[in-house]
C-alpha cells in the first residue's frame, strides 16, 4: 500500500490544479503518496475509503472533440451507451490527445488545471458520498471533495454514464 509522504513535493501540473483550485474558491488539500495510485482500487486502499468515492478522471473523445467524464470508481463508463445518449460516437482519446487537452497525463488526469476548458460530465453516482477524492495533476496525486463541487468547479453536468446508474 502506497505511504503518504512527510514532505510535499512540487509538480507543475499539480501547482496548475491547486492554483485552479484556489480560483474557485477552494482550499487545495492535496495528498501526495509514495507511489503512484493508477487504479480507483489503489487510491480508495490508500486512502482507507470504498472505492465508488474515487472519481476516476477519463478522457474520451466525443465526435472527435475531447471530452472528461468523471465517474465513480466502483464502475465503468458505458462508452456505446453514453455516446447514444449524448448524440454522438464516443471513443479512448489517445495520450497525446489526453495530455493536450488537460495538460496531465494519463493516470494523474485532475478535473481542473487545464490549458481551456474541457467539456466535462459528472457521474451522478458520486452524489450518493460526501466525500469523493480526485486525482490532482500526478499519479502519486489526490484531493478530497463533493460531488456538488466536482460539478461546480469544473461547470461540468451531471449524467449517468452507464445504463445501471440510470435506473439506480
Amino acid at each position: 500500500m502506497p505511504a503518504e509522504q512527510t514532505s510535499t513535493p512540487s509538480h507543475a501540473a499539480v501547482d496548475r490544479v491547486t492554483d485552479a483550485l484556489r480560483e474557485q474558491g477552494v482550499t487545495p488539500e492535496v495528498v501526495w503518496f509514495d507511489d503512484a495510485v493508477t487504479t480507483a482500487q489503489l487510491a480508495a486502499d490508500a486512502l482507507g475509503v470504498q472505492v465508488g468515492q474515487i472519481a476516476n478522471s477519463l478522457v474520451f473523445t466525443l465526435d472527435d472533440e475531447p471530452i472528461l467524464v468523471l465517474t465513480s470508481g466502483a464502475h465503468r463508463v458505458d462508452t456505446e451507451w453514453l455516446g447514444g445518449e449524448l448524440g454522438g460516437v464516443i471513443g479512448r482519446a489517445s495520450k497525446e490527445v489526453v495530455k493536450s487537452a488537460t495538460g496531465q497525463v494519463i493516470g494523474g488526469v485532475a478535473p481542473v488545471g487545464h490549458p481551456s476548458p474541457v467539456r466535462t460530465f459528472v457521474d451522478t453516482d458520486l452524489a450518493q458520498y460526501d466525500e469523493v477524492w480526485a486525482a490532482a495533476g500526478h499519479a502519486k496525486t489526490v484531493f478530497p471533495t463533493t460531488f456538488d463541487e466536482l460539478v461546480r468547479i469544473t461547470g461540468g453536468t451531471p449524467r449517468a454514464v452507464e445504463p445501471r446508474a440510470a435506473t439506480a
